[in-house]
């Protein structure tokens, strides 16, 4: 089947992705399809221009009902009939866009799990009564309880293939090892199904990750790096994410939180500011990521440990999605870890777990975050390391790390962690962090005197180093395991551990990463728009046609990126269009938004 007249006309596009065509061709041969592929991969396409080609209605399933929104509007400015059922409708909008879908009105329909599943089987008799071309699965690793994101919503879904053997099945998620994967087939009953694995590399975005030291003058840093640029901060609690706002809003960056507990019109007003460009910085919880589909997210920062590497790269890959340059910026602190091992020690399991399933399941996930917390540590090319755990090998370093970028210096910390480790024994294991922090600086502290402990051999031995600078090599003692993090309750102490033993009698080498000290930066600003392909007058003509593209967005009350997105902008800077023919030769741009744009934008090229 000749997919590419389509492809042009509809989506703009002259060619596939290399990794997108075995996908699609497996589709249109009517063959049960999973697809791993990467964040902003091109993922959706890959059911989109089948079903343009199929008789019937192609049938999406996705979890979030901003991202059905989104998908749907995007379809709708290319020309593309299609629509959503979901719990943000009435009963009355329903019944509408059903009696669409009978009477052929509709190519693809987007509806959540929850609403297929529902009525006792009556969506799935409604679905059974219409000529069905194609099934996919979004986000399919929420089938899988060994998966980082596991939906018993979507555990059920295996009756869609029994109810529709014939009809073809695609599920596409951006991240499942082996054992994610295996559970996806078998729960779907696509036993047989043709496997795709992409690459995971999105070269694109470059991957920081630093001891958290001052963590608000890291951040106010890191985003002043970005003025102007919209990015996410991800954080572990609803508290966290609003303090962190609250912050980045006093230090002049328009931020707001986002979290389950905000009612449902704060969280809208968020979302729409955010997708319009009227707010730069969301933080959030993890419950936003899935539902972005943002093209021009420039960054994304984790405040707090993500669970797992898989959790890390979907939520990194919300950065980056347009192809243009990107950044993930991670704060490490030790004891996140010892947070999230206790989450997933009192975490709830799925329900048919036995004793012993349920054991496994904790083993897993303890393993996954070991693989994280090893990823956060390394010296090695962190692109190599995140990508060798999906079991893909790159010979090379990237060049686009911290690692490759700036290799850390590091010294002998022997006699530094025998200081650290002492103060904790002497102290009895009983105390906290910043405990221990004040015994050696020699700190004039009420609770030291108290307890007795300025008489001790290690008060004030660190009087040589700050507060700060013996903050970095306790963490990096927690973080390689050289000494514990204790938690009674919501209090957290030090302890110490069979390895805290030899460090103190000498026995084992210690190299900690040199500290060097958080300076308040002035404020710098990258010009990341200004992609390395673009000459300066091409960049100048780039930033022309962006004012124009935010002009037609505000008119219509839509996102930017439903207009063009930036990689389109950048052909079109190059390409230069003269004539209503010329601008439709630029990548993104279908016959439909040829005709509605091409005078705004041909105007720019105007001499």
């Amino acid at each position: 089947m000749n997919y590419h007249p389509i492809l042009k006309s509809v989506f703009g596009f002259d060619t596939l992705r290399p990794s997108q065509i075995p996908v699609i061709d497996s589709i249109l041969s009517h063959s049960d399809t999973l697809a791993i592929m990467p964040t902003g991969g091109g993922k959706s396409l890959c059911y989109q221009l089948p079903a343009l080609m199929f008789d019937g209605v192609t049938v999406v399933i996705s979890p979030l009902i901003a991202l059905m929104i989104d998908q749907v509007a995007a379809l709708r400015k290319n020309g593309v009939p299609a629509c959503y059922i979901n719990s943000s409708q009435s009963e009355g909008e329903q019944r509408e866009f059903m009696d669409q879908i009978r009477g052929g009105d509709i190519k693809i329909l987007y509806v959540s799990p929850e609403k297929v599943l529902s009525g006792g089987g009556v969506f799935l008799d409604f679905l059974a009564s219409l000529q069905v071309s194609l099934f996919a699965i979004d986000e399919s690793h929420c089938v899988s309880q060994w998966g980082h994101d596991f939906r018993p919503e979507y555990a059920q879904l295996g009756v869609i293939k029994r109810r529709f053997p014939h009809v073809p099945l695609i599920a596409l998620t951006a991240t499942a090892d082996k054992l994610t994967r295996d559970d996806i087939i078998d729960r779907l009953g696509i036993e047989g199904c043709n496997i795709y694995i992409s690459s995971f590399d999105r070269p694109n975005i470059r991957y920081t990750v630093a001891a958290k030291d001052d963590g608000y003058t890291q951040l106010q840093n890191f985003v002043n790096t970005w003025t102007g640029e919209s990015g996410i901060v991800y954080c572990l609690s609803r508290k966290s994410t609003e303090e962190v706002a609250k912050k980045l809003t006093s230090f002049g960056i328009p931020a707001r939180a986002f979290h389950a507990g905000l009612s449902t019109e704060t969280k809208q007003e968020t979302y729409d500011d955010f997708m319009q460009d009227r707010l730069q910085v969301v933080v959030a919880t993890i419950a936003f990521g899935m539902g972005i589909d943002k093209p021009d997210v420039r960054f994304v920062v984790h405040w707090n440990l993500p669970k797992t590497i898989e959790n890390y790269y979907q939520e990194t890959g919300r950065a980056g999605r347009d192809g243009l340059q990107s950044e993930a910026f991670l704060l490490f602190d030790a004891g996140d870890s010892v947070m999230l091992r206790s989450f997933i020690q009192k975490g709830s399991k799925p329900a048919h777990f036995q004793t012993k399933e349920s054991q496994i399941f904790d083993k897993i996930q303890y393993d996954k975050l070991d693989r994280l917390i090893d990823f956060c540590q390394t010296g090695q090319c962190r692109r190599r390391v995140l990508l060798q755990y999906f079991e893909e090998r790159r010979d090379k370093d990237c060049g686009n790390c911290d690692c490759c970028l700036n290799p850390k210096d590091t010294i002998d910390g022997l006699i530094i962690a025998q200081k650290i480790i002492s103060a904790i024994a002497r102290t009895g294991e009983r105390f906290g962090a910043n405990y221990i922090l004040d015994v050696l600086i020699g700190a004039d502290n009420e609770k030291i005197t108290q307890n007795k402990h300025n008489e001790l051999p290690t008060f004030g031995v660190g009087k040589d180093k700050s507060k700060k600078e013996w903050s970095s090599y306790i963490n990096q003692l927690i973080g390689i395991g050289l000494i514990e993090v204790v938690y009674d309750g919501f209090i957290k102490t030090l302890a110490l551990n069979e390895e805290s033993k030899k460090v103190l009698s000498g026995y084992i080498d210690v190299n900690l990463i040199e500290y060097v000290e958080v300076v308040k930066a002035e404020k710098q600003v990258r010009v990341v728009h200004q992609n390395t392909d673009l000459s300066a007058s091409e960049n100048k003509l780039f930033e022309k046609l962006r004012t124009i593209r935010t002009g037609l967005a505000a008119q219509e009350k839509v996102p930017t990126f439903l207009i063009f997105s930036n990689a389109t902008l950048v052909d079109m800077a190059q390409k230069q269009p003269k004539t209503f023919d010329e601008f439709g030769e630029v990548s993104g741009v279908g016959k439909q938004k040829q005709a509605k744009y091409w005078k705004e934008f041909v105007r720019a090229f105007e001499r």
